[in-house]
This record gives structure tokens, sequence and C-alpha cells, in this order.
């Protein structure tokens, strides 16, 4: 059984950061038909404004694990997930064969590392070349995916449903 664990806001901010979308539905089927994954939980600050894309992402299959946020002075939020999705990830060991773990994020690094000294580990599918850690490069070698690379597959389409955050950022349908 394979799982995946992904870190939404890499994932969103990597992919936005190259002038495209995420189309979280179609990742989700990328993740089963390519890798077989039956599990996959997402990891996301919570914001009740944005219960729309939460049922979205239900609704895709994937499984929640919220975080609550921090709304400093600017109107930045920040809702770091790496702590949990560590402890979710060590926390369901026994229920998976292998992980793939989703982010570009070098604090996982460590978490990599035990899943490789335990058969565990897949890959890492990060959100684009320019911001994947390096330590978290030299630890996977070949078993990275950069997003850009699946982009056609896994892109949002223009002219969905969008939104702004109390930051006034606009979001798509995708996140």
């Amino acid at each position: 059984m394979i799982y995946a664990f992904i870190d939404a806001q890499n994932v969103y901010k990597g992919v936005q950061s190259d002038g495209w979308l995420l189309d979280w539905r179609k990742f989700r089927v990328y993740l089963r038909d390519k890798y077989r994954v039956e599990k996959a939980f997402i990891f996301i600050g919570y914001m009740s404004q944005y219960q729309d894309l939460y049922s979205l992402l239900q609704e895709s299959g994937y499984i929640l694990v919220f975080k609550p946020v921090v709304v400093y002075g600017a109107g930045e939020v920040k809702g770091n997930v790496d702590a949990e999705l560590i402890v979710e990830c060590w926390r369901r060991e026994k229920e998976y064969s292998q992980a793939i773990i989703i982010t570009g994020d070098g604090d996982f690094t460590p978490l990599v590392k035990i899943l490789q000294d335990k058969d565990k580990f897949m890959r890492i599918i990060a959100p684009n070349r320019k911001y994947a850690s390096s330590l978290l490069r030299k630890a996977v070698g070949s078993h990275i995916t950069f997003m850009q690379e699946i982009s056609q597959k896994v892109k949002r389409r223009k002219g969905l449903k969008r939104w702004k955050d109390p930051a006034g950022t606009n979001h798509g349908e995708g996140f």
C-alpha cells in the first residue's frame, strides 16, 4: 500500500512561482494512476473561509490534516505543517509499504532518510526545481519528480472560480 504525504502550502507556493496553478483533482488522479497511491494526506492550514476548498479536496480523495494558522500584522498567513506531516507519516508507518513525500522543503530530509533506511521511501515530488532543497535532492538522488515535468497533466484550466484570501491574494479552485 502506498501513501502520499503532501505539504499543501509548499506545493501551492512552488507551482505558483512557476506561473501556474495545480488542479488538485487531476493531481489526485495522477497519484492514483502513476504511483497507485491509496491514501493521500494533505497537510494544510485551517481558515474557516476556505470551507469550499476543503470540501473540494475531500471530494477529490484527499484526507485533510489541519493546522491552525497564525495571521501576522501585515496580513501574512502562516500554518507550518512540517511537524504534523512528519508525525503522521511516522504514526502510520505500519499501514503503508512505501511513502511519497510531496514537498521541496529540506526540513523533510531527515524523514526521507529514515524512510530510506526502512525501505519505505518511494519518491519526492517537488513543486519546482528552483526552490527544491539541495539537501533533499542529494538525499533522494534520482527519486525525485518536479511538478514542471507533469504540469500538462495536473495544471488547472483557466477560467475556474477564483477568490481572494484575507491578505488580498487571488486563488483559484485548485487552491
